[in-house]
């Protein structure tokens, strides 16, 4: 008796392995035109680029020629950077991320993108780029760097010409640089033209001629005033108010201006004997002054925002810390007993951040033993960052992480 049972069965096994490879065979040839259609559409290709985040980017780049000439034009890369993110900051060694729900991963573990004996510390965070400098040493012998922690690359800045006597008075080291107004990045600096001396003078260094000029431009501070804090907004380099006629510079012109203090800070004296805000910084094309709203209340900010044109200041937003003590109780000095002393209550403002909303907008906040961020607009708050050791960081040295694309 044949078994026909067996046969129809293999049959139909058969047709059945036919009809999926089949399918298989249309789908992958499907995939391939799509595939093939999404790759030869460069506007289509951009449009879904411009969605991933940086580390594919930054993958990509090695698919093919055509796909590192695209993701490297510079029209890739303003798209990228004006949706870029910032997900942290550095405080010291330590990086923090803003969401601690998706934390992101850190963009270095370590400031050894160049061996440098005596170390490498942050001095400032511009847009995407950080300025960097020696740890340790004396200032005629410390380098100072651009890095790029997005890209990895990095470029030493040349000694600052003079001789050592130029050297080691330096003052200041700021860094200006903006995808579309200051595409090419130029240093600032500012030193003393004696030691210990109240007559300073301007030189600044450009990545596009790779050369420092002098600017001609002199003026005289009082000794005791802050440079180290540098600040790139609107076309100019500001450094923390210090003194009671603070100024910026302008770097198109190459010009001194007077700063204007917000109305309630000039009323009160303004900043006198190395006495800075707390906090001075900028956010999405926005410069911020936080400062006490009301002696009688140390934990009501106001605040301020410059405007564009940089005539004065106006109070941004209002922001009552009152929640804070009941929820962290160790930030109240238990040495003091006066609500009013500006000793009560322990706390520093690290940053300032907008939101691409504004109900999105926070500020970050340190504590004793943690790091909070405080949304401004429904006074929520959440600890970020559990400090493992005791101690306290002015905002001059907390850097926000910016990512960028952009390559010098």
């Amino acid at each position: 008796m044949v078994n026909t049972r067996g046969k129809i069965k293999k049959t139909k096994n058969t047709f059945k392995t036919c009809f999926l490879q089949g399918l298989e065979k249309d789908f992958d040839q499907q995939s391939s035109q799509s595939g093939a259609l999404i790759g030869s559409n460069d506007d289509l290709l951009t449009k879904i680029l411009l969605l991933l985040p940086v580390t594919s980017i930054l993958r990509f780049k090695s698919v093919s020629k055509h796909w590192l000439w695209l993701l490297s034009h510079r029209s890739f890369t303003l798209r990228y950077d004006s949706l870029a993110k910032s997900p942290g900051l550095f405080v010291r060694e330590n990086y923090i991320p803003f969401d601690v729900e998706n934390r992101s991963t850190p963009p270095f573990r370590t400031l050894d993108f160049y061996f440098d004996p005596c170390g490498i510390r942050i001095l400032q965070s511009c847009n995407g780029l950080l300025l960097c400098c020696s740890d340790r040493g004396n200032e005629r012998a410390r380098k100072y760097y651009i890095f790029n922690p997005t890209t990895k690359q990095h470029a030493i800045i040349p000694s600052v010409p003079g001789g050592q006597n130029v050297r080691r008075n330096i003052r200041f080291m700021g860094l200006a640089f903006h995808q579309t107004e200051c595409v090419h990045y130029k240093v600032v600096c500012i030193h003393s033209v004696e030691p210990g001396g109240e007559l300073f003078k301007i030189q600044i260094y450009s990545s596009d001629t790779r050369k420092w000029k002098n600017t001609g431009e002199s003026f005289i501070a009082e000794s005791y005033s802050h440079f180290r804090y540098g600040v790139y907004w609107n076309g100019a380099i500001y450094w923390t108010p210090s003194c009671r006629d603070p100024l910026f510079f302008r770097i198109e012109d190459e010009r001194l201006q007077n700063l204007p203090l917000p109305m309630e800070v000039a009323s009160s004296g303004g900043y006198y004997d190395g006495l800075v805000p707390k906090y001075f910084g900028e956010s999405r094309g926005h410069l911020h002054l936080v400062e006490t709203a009301h002696l009688e209340n140390r934990l009501h900010l106001n605040v301020y925002e410059m405007l564009s044109d940089h005539s004065g200041w106006f109070v941004k937003y209002q922001v009552e810390l009152d929640e804070l003590p009941g929820a962290f109780p160790e930030m109240i000095n238990s040495y003091q007993r006066d609500p009013t002393s500006p000793f009560y209550y322990e706390f520093d403002v690290f940053d300032v951040v907008r939101g691409e909303k504004e109900e999105d907008t926070f500020i970050v906040v340190r504590l004793p033993g943690m790091i909070i961020r405080y949304n401004v607009d429904d006074k929520s708050f959440m600890q970020i960052f559990n400090l493992t050791s005791y101690f306290r960081e002015p905002y001059a040295n907390v850097h926000r992480y910016t990512e960028t694309l952009t390559s010098f």
